[in-house]
Formats: structure tokens, sequence, C-alpha cells
């Protein structure tokens, strides 16, 4: 090799470990500010790399071949991100418009707390098996003991009652928020599993949320997602 190749091939090398510095550098702050490398970064970097590669040595034909594959996966799990994104977009959207027809419906949530106001509430209980005596107990915002009912279906499955807004002693209670517990035995006083749900008419839809509509009921607010089923409306 004569001295003028050896200076040509050192300028080369010199403009080429620059250009990729600069690249990398450029790319960092990019990966810094993106948090991830988009498919945008990869191609600037391929092209630069093509521009500074040495002529008298160019870049082996499988490696560029790899690093285009590489490239052309990159692009392909962005789109299927941006699908997916759509997809899951256009599934919130589908919910909130078919939650519309739930006004007017009765609709049965999972929960415990409920609001009263003057009109009777239903209250539910679900049974994972037969029981010997299951009773509702019904507190208010303070947890103090407002009244207590016996209920009547011992067998497996849902069940509701009626609470009429009364207390122990007979007297109306103000409106407000309450809570039902509920206590089961079962056979041979055996312990038996028991959970609360709430029956309540649906008298509006709150559409302004992110993800999943909120159904406004009598019985107060309550996220699509947690109702259990809806039924002809009875009134409360």
């Amino acid at each position: 090799m004569t001295t003028s190749q050896s200076i040509t091939n050192s300028s080369i090398a010199t403009s080429t470990a620059k250009s990729a510095a600069t690249s990398s550098s450029t790319s960092s702050s990019t990966s810094s500010s993106n948090t991830v490398m988009g498919k945008a970064d990869f191609l600037k970097l391929l092209v630069t790399q093509l521009k500074n590669q040495d002529p008298l040595s160019p870049d082996n034909p499988t490696e560029f071949t790899a690093q285009l594959a590489q490239f052309s996966s990159l692009e392909q799990l962005t789109n299927l991100n941006s699908s997916m994104d759509n997809m899951v977009t256009a599934t919130n959207n589908s919910t909130k418009i078919s939650a519309l027809d739930m006004i007017g419906k009765d609709v049965t949530f999972t929960g415990s707390k409920f609001s009263y106001s003057n009109e009777p509430v239903q209250l539910g209980y679900t049974l994972d098996g037969a029981a010997s005596q299951v009773q509702l107990l019904i507190q208010d915002s303070n947890g103090q003991p407002v009244q207590t009912i016996d209920g009547k279906d011992l067998t497996k499955g849902n069940h509701s009652v009626i609470w009429d807004g009364k207390n122990l002693n007979g007297d109306k209670v103000p409106s407000g928020t309450y809570k039902v517990i509920i206590q089961a035995k079962g056979i041979d006083s055996t312990g038996v599993a028991a959970s609360p749900f709430i029956r309540s008419q649906v008298t509006g839809v709150d559409l302004s949320g992110v993800g999943t509509a909120l159904l406004n009921t009598k019985a107060g607010d309550i996220d699509f997602s947690k109702i259990l089923g809806a039924f002809p409306s009875s009134g409360s």
C-alpha cells in the first residue's frame, strides 16, 4: 500500500468514526427522550452507516441484509402496536355506546355500598352453598347499625330482599350512603361464602371518562364493567 493510500484510508476511517460518534450521540439523545428507539431512528442510523462506510472495505452484504431484516421486524412490530391501540380504542367506544341501552333497565352489580334516597332499595346476596341462616346487616356511613334483615332464600345462588329505608325503630332513615354486610351460616353450623350485590334502575350514562362508561343508577354510580346482569325495570 502506498503512502497516499494510507493517508486516504486513515482520513476515511477518521471521518467514519466522527460520523458514527455523531450519529450515536444523536441516537442516544433521541432514545433518551423517547425511551425506546423508533423505526425512524433505526433507519437514520442505517443510512448514516452506508454513507460513511469505507469504500475500500465496504460492509459485509450478509450483515447489511440482517440489518434490513431487523428494520423490517421493527416496522412490523410498530404497526402491530398501532393496530392494537386502535382495536382497544374501538372496543372501548363500542362498549360505551352499548351502555346507552341500559338506560331505564335494572342492573345488578357487585358491591356493598349504595345510595339511599327515600325509595326502597333491592339488596342481593350470593351463596356458594346451602345455608341454614342468612342476615343482611345495614350500616350507615359511620359504620353504625341501621337495620337487620333475615334472608329467606337459603339455597345456593343469587337472592335478594327489599329494604324499605326504615331503621330498627321503624323510622325512616335520611338520604345518604349506606353499606350492607352479609352474614351466613352453612348447614351444620359450618361456614358458607356469601357476597353482596345491588340491584337498581339505570337513570343515565356518563361517557366522558376514559375506558368504560359510568352508569348512573338510583343506588349510585357504577362502572359498566362491574355489571352482573340487566333486567326489565322493577322501579327500584
